[in-house]
């Protein structure tokens, strides 16, 4: 696949670029219309994004340049051309969730109730942005089959043919399972009580981190420290929270039940 849309001079539009930000795009309409349905001020969650948004990218990135800093020869053009790629998204979380918290707590606002109306734009974000790594041919597993690959569509066949070789399509595992993750925490969203705010961000945490602990073994591009992929490790420890704050609020919100049952 040819990862340039367009030029307008010397300078390349990537199909990479567009696709992040027809991400969000779709993204902030979803959060939209969330908040509508939950009652929630969508000015205030506009306001977070545009404090989350930039560090997000500043963490991704900062994140996979990190663990990739010795391929980078101290170039520091390199080290903050994302036009490529190179984004990691455990990066993108801790930066903007950081951002996220440090501008709550200075304008006071509740965080918890605001965060799970966007969760399902989070997720529906990167499963839009993986096909920004479908474009720049990476993202992908180890080689395969042409009967195997031959399975899925012709665009999919042709853009994991790369260098005369055939490689599995994980950035299509997860997007789908992202889309998945989308729907089940809108359900979460519309369903949950007052006294549940932090359980649909919760869901996003354990249930994207379910899936990318399977899917990141397939890949064959993951940032590592020694023989540990970091992605599975951070995976793990987000299945573990993720549940950990489910837990803690049914287990709050069950005890406040039969505290009024018993009064």
């Amino acid at each position: 696949m040819n990862p340039t849309a367009f030029q307008i001079g010397n300078f390349q539009i990537r199909w990479y670029g567009i696709i992040i930000a027809f991400g969000v795009i779709v993204a902030t309409m979803l959060a939209s219309y969330n908040s509508k349905k939950k009652n929630v001020d969508f000015n205030v969650i506009l306001d977070g994004f545009f404090v989350a948004f930039p560090a997000a990218i500043i963490g991704a990135r900062m994140y996979y340049v990190a663990f990739e800093f010795e391929n980078y020869n101290g170039n520091i053009i390199d080290m903050i051309n994302i036009r490529k790629g190179g984004l990691a998204i455990h990066g993108g979380l801790i930066g903007a969730f950081l951002a996220i918290y440090i501008y709550t707590k200075i304008k006071k606002i509740h965080i918890l109730k605001y965060i799970d109306v966007v969760a399902p734009s989070i997720i529906l974000g990167q499963a839009i942005g993986r096909w920004g790594n479908f474009m720049n041919g990476e993202a992908h597993g180890g080689k395969v089959t042409y009967e195997f690959i031959s399975k899925f569509p012709g665009f999919i066949e042709k853009g994991m043919n790369i260098g005369g070789a055939y490689y599995n399509p994980t950035f299509l595992y997860e997007s789908i399972w992202n889309f998945i993750i989308c729907g089940i925490l809108i359900l979460i969203l519309y369903k949950k009580n007052e006294n549940e705010n932090g359980i649909v961000i919760a869901s996003y945490i354990a249930l994207y981190s379910l899936g990318r602990v399977f899917i990141e073994g397939l890949r064959t591009d993951s940032l590592m420290i020694g023989n540990i992929r970091i992605a599975q490790l951070m995976s793990v420890a987000g299945i573990i929270l993720g549940l950990g704050i489910i837990f803690f609020i049914k287990g709050r919100n069950a005890k406040d039940k039969i505290k009024k049952w018993i009064i």
